[in-house]
């Protein structure tokens, strides 16, 4: 795998910036696309659901999850 890829994203009317590997960001897209939603907008679900984890492990377990076969972002 290659290094961090950072994007920024808007949550809750804050920029923040997510770190994940390329990887995980191509997986997150396809996921996105699969449920009909924008990036950021997954990414927000993401965050809505993830309780006290961080942000980049709870994206890195969706996307894990979605490659599994389940598509939830929970």
């Amino acid at each position: 795998m290659e290094g961090l890829k950072k994007r920024s994203v808007n949550l809750a009317g804050h920029a923040t910036s997510l770190a994940l590997e390329a990887e995980f960001w191509g997986v997150l897209e396809d996921q996105a696309k699969a449920n009909g939603v924008s990036l950021a907008a997954l990414i927000r679900h993401i965050d809505a659901a993830r309780g006290p984890r961080p942000l980049a492990s709870a994206c890195r377990l969706a996307a894990l999850a979605f490659v599994r076969g389940g598509d939830s972002a929970d």
